[in-house]
């Protein structure tokens, strides 16, 4: 069965990139079916907008409330900070409820193929389906797709690959969709007014506590409300000044410091990551691969070695705030395309 033939269900978010997709998508012919979920009571505003465009596009829309479900990623996000590293709430949703609980349902009412509005790109070949870095580098966001199952990919359909932010507007503005006025968000969805540290604290009030902040001979250089408050390379908004830069260097919840110091001092060559999600076969050997360490990271020069289920990555050159909880996403060029061919949690960075 063809996608020309297959029910497509579409991820709707109620913003540009997801109702663009829709609209290609539903142009080209496809059988699309629209569904919205909601993860948390700030997305019930944007539901609005789903349904505008499902409305205008003429296509089924559903709405799924994920709340309940949502509650793990909550969890995950707070229990993260307690262990004094930095959570990916987006990778790990597009995981667990995106490309999980969704999927589910979709599947659960006659969907063949999936479509989202990500800035990524799928590409078969024979029995092997890939998933690649956008044609744009800019808008690219497969880092964030790199924990899904990779059995999804065979299903998976990402209209927006080519095309650049403006060009997703004017889409949207083809046709006639209200979506195409929408601002690009730079928040985490269920994070009011981007504040993480509130939202943190309101759910886990006991990681507030004073502690010290320290060099690395142990001097103290000040003290702080929580480590949740900091993230390895973070210069500003440590209130303690130095007379030149220094940066969070290492975080210990276990004795509740946080450790700063010049930018040398941030700077490693090598990092471990754990729980792998692979994208292809696995590895048997070492490889050489472009490494990610963050979104919008341009990526790093590097060597992967599999083990178990993680791996050990030594970059070609020393680089800056590897970061334990962040995702480590691993590329290989394949003939003009850069293929995310798996990643796993970072887990410490070693020199």
């Amino acid at each position: 069965m063809g996608p020309k033939t297959a029910n497509v269900f579409v991820a709707l978010s109620g913003g540009v990139d997801s109702s663009a997709a829709a609209a290609l998508l539903h142009q080209r012919g496809l059988n699309c079916t629209a569904v919205f979920m909601i993860t948390s009571d700030r997305l019930l505003n944007t539901q609005t907008n789903a349904e505008k465009v499902a409305d205008k596009l003429g296509i089924k829309l559903h709405v799924l409330d994920l709340r309940e479900d949502f509650e793990h990623v909550l969890d995950y996000f707070c229990s993260e900070y307690k262990n004094g590293r930095t959570p990916n709430p987006c990778v790990f949703c597009n995981r667990y409820i995106k490309f999980g609980k969704l999927w589910d349902f979709a599947q659960a009412n006659g969907a063949q193929m999936f479509a989202t509005g990500h800035y990524a790109k799928i590409l078969k070949n024979n029995n092997d389906t890939g998933l690649y870095e956008a044609d744009n580098a800019d808008n690219d966001q497969s880092y964030v797709l790199a924990m899904i199952d990779s059995n999804t990919l065979p299903c998976l359909i990402l209209p927006m690959a080519e095309y650049s932010k403006q060009q997703t507007r004017q889409i949207a503005a083809k046709f006639g969709l209200e979506t195409k006025d929408c601002l690009p968000s730079q928040e985490i969805c269920f994070i009011p007014n981007d504040n993480y540290v509130a939202a943190v604290e309101d759910r886990c009030p006991q990681l507030i506590r004073r502690g010290n902040i320290v060099d690395s001979n142990g001097t103290i250089l000040g003290r702080h409300n929580g480590v949740h408050r900091f993230t390895i390379g973070q210069r500003r908004g440590t209130q303690v000044a130095m007379g030149k830069p220094y940066y969070v260097v290492r975080i210990n919840a276990q004795t509740n410091t946080v450790t700063l110091g010049p930018k040398e001092e941030v700077m490693h060559r090598k990092l471990t990551a754990t729980e792998v999600n692979w994208l292809t076969q696995k590895p048997l050997s070492a490889f050489r691969a472009k490494v990610k360490i963050r979104y919008n990271d341009k990526g790093a020069a590097a060597t992967v070695t599999p083990d178990a289920d993680g791996a050990v990555v030594e970059f070609d050159e020393p680089i800056a705030a590897i970061t334990p909880g962040q995702l480590a996403a691993f590329y290989v060029q394949k003939r003009h395309n850069s293929r995310l061919i798996g990643g796993g949690w970072i887990d410490k960075w070693q020199d």
